[in-house]
């Protein structure tokens, strides 16, 4: 086939200049693959449904009967091991699962605030 000399420089210049807006596209303009903007919508879905789930942990913490007893142990282990104990308190075993969720367990550990002075029951004014 024959092409004319002058349409050569155009169809190099169309190639190079879209290879240019493909890689400042998806270096600097957002740009993502279909598996990428996959991944990132599953783990945002994982961070809302663990939020929305807080409450229910926290709830669960305070209704336990042995709420004191678990803050003292959870506050007695290392920092690496605080997950673990709310996880065996069952707090973030969800009503109608079996097990206990890592993801849940942490972000209502971090809800809990266990490093903060322990609670005290309130006291009473003598007013007599």
């Amino acid at each position: 086939m024959y092409t004319p000399e002058w349409l050569k420089p155009g169809i190099y210049g169309a190639l190079i200049g879209a290879v240019c807006v493909g890689v400042v596209g998806f270096t600097w303009g957002g740009w993502v693959t279909g598996g990428i903007a996959a991944g990132r919508a599953v783990t945002m879905a994982r961070e809302d449904v663990v939020t929305a789930l807080v409450p229910v942990c926290l709830n669960i913490a305070r209704n336990d009967p042995e709420r004191a007893e678990m803050l003292a142990t959870i506050r007695g282990s290392s920092s690496h091991q605080r997950r673990g104990a709310v996880m065996a308190a069952g707090w973030a075993t969800m009503p109608g699962t079996d097990a206990p969720n890592r993801d849940i367990a942490q972000a209502c550990l971090a809800a809990l605030d266990v490093d903060r002075s322990p609670e005290r029951p309130e006291t009473t004014i003598d007013e007599g």
